[in-house]
């Protein structure tokens, strides 16, 4: 009764794989372990908040960025359970400076391929932004060509894990730049539609709010100014207070149109030149007629100007000097000060959407060591979004989905190939048992499980993930882990429906890679005339029950030493067959070979007795709805053919088929069709005969 009750629990565990739990709670790391961490010319700040978020230094001690740990701050479960840490290092502008791996528990780099690959996975993300589109390509995708998206190269066999490493980086990334990091805005900016053609005026200009004014009186300053010390230190606005401080237009000139109606000729080339170089800059005009003025006296050409500054949606907008000679219109007044702006529609500054100019009137108080006081005055303003082209926003699909879509053509075949295996195995069946081809047929399926299921596809199940979706039920990780690997989950999928309609046999009969590599083992065996080692009947009951302790042992660990939980579940040697290709360590290796080679002589022993997943579907299939191998009356009385013929021992001698042991081979179903071998119908048919 606690085997159908355990089963049932686990198998429809696995159906509710898209439900979300808590996020998992990880503890930060000591502000030592990672400062170490930390190399010359950075060092590491003072920490922000308690989430492990540093301020991040240059040589100089100047702010530049910040370093964080992602484990605290988007803690994904991996399919051990535990989160991936990473410390990642960012620029004030969104740039990967550094990204390091700090700990991760994936079963596929603790003991599978090594950490290395998973480090050379990281080392992509340096120089790199979060502004851009970054997902992680796989062998089974292509990034296109003039695509937008930006393709990380993936892990080939962990695809699911670098893809949990990705999201959990750019979480925490996004995360920390959210609260923190200046003009990193949201949505797509728009860029001058340079096939617009309108004939414009300076006047028009201003009658249709392409220019903007920003008219500051010197009383207005004066003001600003009411009750501080720097009240009364501006003579000239004292004494006339009607007259001019700040008379500043403003206008963006990234359409050809506007530039048409504003610069001459020099001014013009000197723009293409400059769009050709960087295309991503927008080109704001600012004059000043007023005895204000742009920039101080100490400002240096093509820096930021140090008296103008702009914001966008509560961001900073970063302007620069685009160090451009200025030649206007004729129709345009000569302004006391000009220039050319440059803000970078890369880092989120839209022109077509609000956004304000901010001016500061600074005043000193005191002769020998001034005092600085300063006032800001501002104008809002936004280009026509009739000359400006809007880039079609690329909303990032969700990580399974885009897992899906990266695996589009492989889920497609494995899908076809699913589909056909179960109308041969459900209305086909018969005909196909009885197939004078069948043992071929058999195998030539089993070879396409090894090729395309097993080193193409990377679709060997594992009780790895069976452990992680039961730690997953009890709140310890997440479902969602299943979701990065598609392919494995649709195997999953009809592994389940197959316990309802033939019990453990459809999975470990048919799509267990290593279970067929077994089996081509075994006909190897035979075919060299090898002998064959065949337990007895008691010895082979006992052996049968070793896969349930395996398995149960299992579990016992990931929940009570969950850190060993990987290493114990090396008893599986699917990871070293199939995943890795044996490309690892040499006794892993000599294991996995064992068990190939004692295969030849041992009729699939691993399979029949050790395999800890082959428990779980043993327990999984009582969910089996069906008795679907027949069975005659005279089946174990008096006849023992199919029991002795059926090589898993999984014939009772009352001819009762024990399904929790059966793979589905489908021996005993051709013997029992087949009127020249079952003996009830050879005696049928002696007695038609006679009479």
């Amino acid at each position: 009764m606690w085997r159908n009750i355990t089963g049932f629990l686990l198998c429809m565990a696995l159906w509710v794989v898209a439900l979300p739990l808590g996020a998992v709670d990880w503890p930060v790391s000591p502000r030592a372990a990672i400062a170490e961490r930390i190399v010359p010319p950075y060092a590491l700040g003072e920490g922000i908040n308690d989430k492990g978020v540093y301020h991040l230094l240059n040589s100089g001690g100047a702010e530049i960025g910040y370093a964080f740990e992602t484990g605290p701050l988007a803690p994904l479960p991996g399919f051990s359970g535990k989160p991936i840490n990473v410390l990642v290092l960012l620029k004030l502008d969104g740039t990967f400076i550094d990204v390091k791996l700090l700990s991760q528990h994936e079963p596929v780099f603790v003991a599978g391929l090594g950490e290395k690959p998973f480090r050379d996975f990281l080392e992509q993300y340096p120089g790199l932004a979060i502004t851009q589109n970054l997902v992680v390509g796989v062998p089974y995708g292509s990034g296109g060509g003039g695509s937008d998206l930006i393709y990380l190269d993936g892990v080939t066999k962990a695809t699911a894990s670098v893809r949990i490493a990705h999201e959990s980086i750019l979480a925490a990334a996004l995360s920390v730049a959210r609260e923190k990091l200046a003009g990193i805005g949201g949505g797509a900016s728009a860029r001058p539609d340079m096939a617009v053609e309108e004939d414009l005026s300076w006047q028009d200009l201003i009658d249709q709010g392409i220019a903007q004014r920003l008219v500051v009186t010197n009383a207005q300053a004066d003001q600003a100014f009411a009750g501080t010390i720097w009240a009364r230190d501006d003579p000239i606005a004292q004494d006339e207070p009607e007259g001019i401080y700040i008379d500043l237009w403003l206008v963006d000139v990234g359409a050809p149109a506007v530039q048409r109606a504003v610069f001459g000729p020099e001014t013009l080339d000197d723009l293409a030149r400059l769009y050709a170089v960087s295309p991503d800059d927008e080109p704001l005009l600012v004059m000043d007629y007023g005895r204000h003025g742009l920039v101080s006296q100490n400002f240096v050409r093509n820096t930021a100007p140090d008296r103008l500054s702009a914001t966008q949606g509560g961001f900073p907008v970063a302007l620069r000097d685009a160090d451009l000679f200025v030649e206007l219109h004729p129709d345009i007044p000569e302004p006391q000060a000009v220039m050319i702006l440059r803000a970078d529609r890369r880092l989120g500054f839209n022109p077509i959407a609000d956004w304000t100019l901010r001016v500061q009137a600074v005043r000193e108080h005191g002769m020998f060591h001034p005092e600085i006081g300063d006032a800001h005055f501002e104008l809002t303003s936004s280009a026509p979004g009739r000359f400006y082209v809007t880039p079609k926003v690329i909303k990032p699909r969700s990580p399974w989905v885009d897992a899906i879509f990266n695996r589009q053509g492989d889920l497609i075949g494995l899908a076809v190939f699913l589909a056909g295996l179960l109308v041969l195995l459900g209305p086909g069946m018969t005909r196909l048992a009885g197939h004078r081809h069948y043992t071929a047929i058999r195998l030539a399926i089993l070879a396409v499980v090894i090729g395309f299921v097993g080193y193409w596809g990377q679709g060997q199940l594992s009780i790895v993930t069976v452990l992680a979706v039961l730690r997953a039920a009890l709140g310890d990780g997440s479902f969602q882990v299943l979701l990065y690997d598609p392919f494995s989950l649709l195997i999953w999928g009809v592994t389940i429906l197959g316990f309802v309609l033939w019990g453990r046999g459809l999975f470990c009969g048919w799509l267990c890679p290593f279970g067929a590599m077994q089996e081509f083992a075994h006909h190897l065996g035979r075919w060299l005339r090898l002998p064959q080692i065949t337990p007895g009947r008691r010895l082979d009951l006992w052996l049968k029950r070793v896969k349930y302790l395996v398995l149960f042992g299992l579990i016992a660990t990931a929940f009570l030493l969950p850190d060993r939980a990987e290493k114990m579940a090396e008893v599986e040697p699917f990871k070293t067959a199939i995943t890795v290709h044996f490309q690892r360590e040499w006794f892993y290796v000599a294991y996995a070979m064992l068990w190939l080679v004692l295969g030849t002589v041992f009729f699939k022993g691993f399979c029949r007795y050790v395999c800890p997943l082959g428990a779980f579907m043993a327990i999984g299939g009582l969910l089996r709805g069906r008795d679907w191998i027949a069975r005659r009356e005279a089946c174990g009385s008096p006849c023992q053919l199919c029991r002795v013929k059926c090589p898993y021992g999984a014939i009772r001698k009352t001819g009762e088929i024990q399904y929790d042991e059966c793979f589905q081979c489908l021996d005993c179903v051709t013997i029992h069709d087949d009127p020249a071998q079952c003996v009830p119908l050879i005696l049928a048919n002696r007695k038609r005969k006679a009479a």
